[in-house]
């Protein structure tokens, strides 16, 4: 049976697809809500097609693709957008054309016609983005007040211009609308996330974290993990520069 690769970031909504695919004749490959999946299971048995459902954390979804065109030895699977929000929908269309962009019925009409691809096309990766201040993509807008914990020395180079009026706080007196936490060992993250959890309830929280540190324990699935231990979810991501890398939480409802 042709397999497939699911990537969809809400176990319980996956379920439904899964077993429609699976109706369908496909074997269905899906790593679960908590990660983006193994690559090293990709490269070793490469599926017919890779579907990224966009109804959820599109930032996700967005941050798959780009991954997979910048791998060589992925590149060439065809990718399989399903549903979305149009307006989102088309930015991605933009970076990614030659993607195959459906509907869920449509989907097995459109898996049929997916065929390698020779010559992909190789969307802007997160942290090669130029159309985006690093203010912007973190929700730093005209007049916001920005609460800092633990941040480098050099946050300021690291944040770049900030808009009009925007300011950022070290040890603000009250609690900000927005909170960009640097953390850098999984125990002091670990100990603080209560913490920040009560903050949570008027602010929304990026933890930003440094690339490339698996040896460290603080992986984007520890993030994440520890955090929905907690009661916090993450719905967008967000490469900050080409040291610190980011996601934004909320409470869970």
């Amino acid at each position: 049976m042709p397999r497939v690769r699911l990537f969809h970031w809400r176990a319980e909504e996956a379920r439904t697809l899964i077993a429609a695919l699976r109706a369908d004749g496909y074997t269905v490959d899906y790593p679960g809500d908590k990660a983006n999946g193994s690559w090293r299971s990709l490269r070793q048995n490469p599926p017919v097609a890779a579907i990224i459902d966009l109804t959820r954390l599109p930032s996700h979804g967005r941050y798959v693709a780009a991954e997979m065109r910048a791998t060589k030895s992925l590149r060439h699977i065809p990718i399989v957008f399903l549903d979305g929000n149009p307006e989102k929908v088309e930015r991605i269309r933009r970076d990614l054309p030659d993607a195959v962009y459906t509907s869920r019925s449509g989907l097995i009409s459109a898996l049929k016609r997916v065929k390698p691809l020779s010559a992909p096309v190789a969307a802007p990766r997160m942290m090669d983005r130029t159309d985006r201040t690093t203010a912007e993509k973190l929700g730093i807008k005209t007049g916001s007040r920005v609460a800092l914990i633990d941040p480098p020395a050099d946050y300021a180079r690291v944040l770049g211009k900030l808009p009009k009026d925007a300011s950022l706080e070290e040890q603000p007196d009250e609690i900000l609308p927005l909170t960009l936490w640097f953390v850098r060992d999984p125990d002091g993250y670990a100990a603080a996330l209560p913490g920040i959890r009560r903050c949570s309830i008027k602010s929304r929280i990026w933890i930003i974290y440094p690339k490339g540190r698996p040896a460290s324990g603080l992986t984007q699935s520890f993030i994440r993990e520890a955090a929905l231990s907690v009661g916090l979810v993450d719905y967008k991501i967000c490469s900050v520069n080409e040291v610190w890398t980011g996601l934004l939480f909320t409470r869970k409802k």
